[in-house]
């Protein structure tokens, strides 16, 4: 059978689920919680430990909102301060007693979604504006383009986060979405720019041929990329 890896796609609206096989076909069905209200790292462990009682597993692999470095979480802007520096990867080996890797939860999803060709952006739409880049398969981590100025004095998230969706209505966040995709095609000349995240529903723009959206699933299947060595 191989080993089996539960992957948990953390987010600033929702947690999520799903049990691999080793070529990383889904064994379960996705589950998915509302992320608690107050998001401390213990709410979201004991969510996860819940989440993860009934499956079977060998190891867990995390995609988690914010810049990771060697399991250990040094931001996260859409859930507690808390977060800052919290060895994720030692507080779930401890809880769910399995070998557990934790990357930027963008980064999860690009593995998920890249061909490996070439320049590919990834961006993710949801609570807030992931990003990950790779060249040739090859992953630059914690790109956090989210954060980065993109119009009107205000970063990425703040214009194109689900805060900005509910604020200025569909019609708005989809001109900027527009905006910022041609910003990020002079900025990185990718080959491929991916759109993910819960957020993809809302577009309405007719996307360029380089531009693909993927299924939110995506976030978990890259899980079983964190394995190879």
């Amino acid at each position: 059978m191989g080993k089996q890896t539960l992957s948990v796609d953390i987010g600033g609206s929702g947690i999520k689920v799903m049990v691999l096989d080793e070529k990383g076909m889904a064994l379960t069905e996705r589950d998915r919680r509302d992320t608690p209200q107050s998001p401390s790292p213990s709410a979201v462990i004991n969510m996860v430990k819940e989440l993860a009682a009934t499956k079977e597993f060998d190891r867990v692999s995390v995609g988690f909102p914010g810049v990771v470095r060697n399991g250990i979480t040094e931001t996260a802007a859409n859930l507690t301060p808390e977060w800052i520096n919290f060895d994720l990867a030692a507080a779930l080996v401890e809880t769910l007693g399995k070998p557990t890797r934790v990357i930027n939860d963008a980064d999860m999803q690009g593995l998920g979604a890249i061909a490996g060709i070439g320049v590919e952006l990834v961006v993710t739409l949801g609570t807030g504006f992931g990003s990950a880049l790779f060249i040739n398969g090859l992953l630059v981590p914690n790109l956090e383009l989210g954060h980065h100025p993109f119009r009107k004095g205000e970063t990425y998230e703040q214009q194109l986060g689900r805060a900005a969706l509910e604020q200025s209505g569909k019609k708005q966040w989809n001109e900027r979405l527009q905006k910022a995709i041609a910003n990020l095609q002079h900025l990185f000349n990718f080959d491929t720019l991916y759109l993910g995240g819960g957020n993809t529903k809302f577009i309405t723009i007719e996307l360029p041929p380089l531009i693909k959206v993927v299924p939110n699933v995506a976030g978990l299947l890259g899980g079983i990329a964190l394995w190879k060595d």
